[in-house]
């Protein structure tokens, strides 16, 4: 007879707590077509349960609110920025750090430093900002992800993982002196949440060095692919999360980090490199876009609950914790029958939203449409992520239609209960039940860039 799991219980207990606003569903009926059914635009107080995104949401430790008080408000030469700096080489291994004022401001910073005009730059799936900034300076980008990535029901353990013959494809065709590196993700935002084993990332290594190709590690979520490999990949379940966290980072050259996922904080993120000549054009760099090479944007107490939270992540408590809540919300959806990526994410769970409504076509934005339902709903506020996230390729002006239309539901750490959980799973089980009676959308103003922050649409 098979063991019967046990339960876990988070690895803390509540200190103080923050009061939420219960709406009717004619008040949140009002509230979307306010927003024009865009739950970015949604007033936050009107949300009830806030799964939109898990970055900069985190609730912090006692430990990371003490370390504020340790600020040293320096312009220049700030103590927190040596911790923080030593808190990176030693838990990631990156010799060299420039703090950025979130993830985005270290996208920028790379582009600029890396791409030429022309250049193309292959990842394992695109994210919106890093796609966009590596656009802005002039590159194409390039997708290597396995084909198994772009299927919301193959259940591969590692479908993040980089497909090397994709790689040799795109050398074969543009040369490699025209690719200045491989954006590579760890635990893939837009496939799911999906990780990368760490035999891929060595192969990826390996191919990399024969190529002369450095690689950019995107290590928002690097401590969750951790947790992935240990329990699904040959070899490492007797590794701590924290061993792997730092085989990872040590076989990539370059690091962009939004600390406003992992690393447990609201504000600030972080470009790590081992290349002191590199690290020392961003130093110039980040004067100009974010602030002295020491600050890069940030407050010091900013920093130092950033260092902080760094080591609290890597934590086998708090990730098993972390990620089992994700997973329970997945298991409650799949037994209900409800179709989402699998297998599970460490980050969210993905509500396939073209299974969901397969009588609203793609350009009329299903995902959209139900992220919108399922606020109005229970107050839930989810995500698109599907063609209006992709957005329009920038030479026909046509919309990008990927294969994954999807809604995230994000899990913010250290926030929410199982009860929690269990009231989403019964919102969207409910909407899901009747999904026929929800519409397509179409866009009433649609920004330029990145237009999933600020859109506005209508129903059809």
């Amino acid at each position: 007879m098979a063991a019967r799991r046990r339960s876990w219980a988070e690895p803390f207990k509540i200190k103080m707590v923050e009061l939420l606003k219960t709406t009717t569903p004619e008040e949140r009926s009002k509230a979307i077509v306010e927003a024009g059914y865009n739950t970015f635009l949604l007033r936050s107080e009107d949300v009830y349960i806030d799964l939109l995104t898990d970055s900069g949401v985190s609730a912090m430790s006692d430990r990371q609110w003490a370390g504020m008080m340790l600020g040293d408000e320096a312009y220049a030469g700030s103590v927190n920025f040596y911790h923080l700096r030593d808190t990176v080489e030693e838990v990631y291994s990156y010799r060299h750090t420039v703090p950025t004022h979130q993830g985005r401001g270290a996208e920028h910073l790379i582009s600029r430093l890396l791409i030429k005009p022309g250049d193309y730059v292959p990842g394992n799936m695109y994210f919106t900002t890093t796609r966009l900034h590596q656009e802005l300076a002039g590159a194409t980008f390039v997708d290597v992800i396995v084909d198994e990535a772009h299927d919301p029901s193959n259940t591969a353990p590692f479908k993040g993982n980089v497909d090397l013959a994709k790689l040799d494809a795109l050398v074969a065709k543009v040369g490699a002196e025209r690719i200045p590196y491989v954006s590579f993700a760890t635990a893939v935002n837009m496939a799911g949440g999906q990780p990368v084993s760490m035999a891929n990332l060595k192969a990826l290594r390996a191919w990399c060095d024969a190529h002369g190709i450095p690689i950019v590690h995107d290590m928002t979520r690097v401590a969750e692919n951790a947790y992935f490999i240990q329990q699904r990949e040959s070899g490492y379940l007797d590794c701590s999360v924290a061993s792997i966290v730092h085989e990872i980072c040590a076989l990539t050259d370059i690091a962009t980090m939004s600390a406003k996922k992992d690393a447990l904080v609201n504000i600030g993120g972080f470009l790590a490199m081992n290349d002191p000549d590199l690290y020392r054009r961003a130093c110039d760099m980040v004067v100009i876009y974010e602030g002295l090479h020491t600050y890069g944007g940030l407050a010091g107490r900013d920093m130092e609950a950033m260092a902080i939270g760094i080591r609290e992540s890597v934590d086998d408590n708090h990730i098993r914790a972390r990620v089992g809540q994700v997973e329970y919300l997945g298991e409650l959806l799949e037994c209900a029958g409800v179709p989402i990526v699998k297998p599970v994410g460490g980050h969210a769970v993905f509500l396939d939203a073209r299974r969901i409504l397969p009588h609203i076509p793609q350009e009329q934005f299903p995902a959209q449409a139900l992220a919108a339902a399922i606020y109005v709903d229970s107050g839930v506020r989810s995500m698109e992520r599907g063609a209006v996230s992709a957005g329009r390729d920038k030479e026909t002006g046509e919309n990008y239609m990927p294969n994954l239309e999807l809604v995230r539901l994000t899990i913010p750490r250290r926030v929410y209960t199982q009860a929690h959980m269990d009231v989403v799973a019964e919102s969207v089980i409910e909407v899901a039940a009747h999904a026929a009676n929800i519409r397509g959308l179409k866009f009433t103003y649609e920004p330029e860039q990145l237009r999933f922050f600020l859109g506005r649409f209508e129903p059809i």
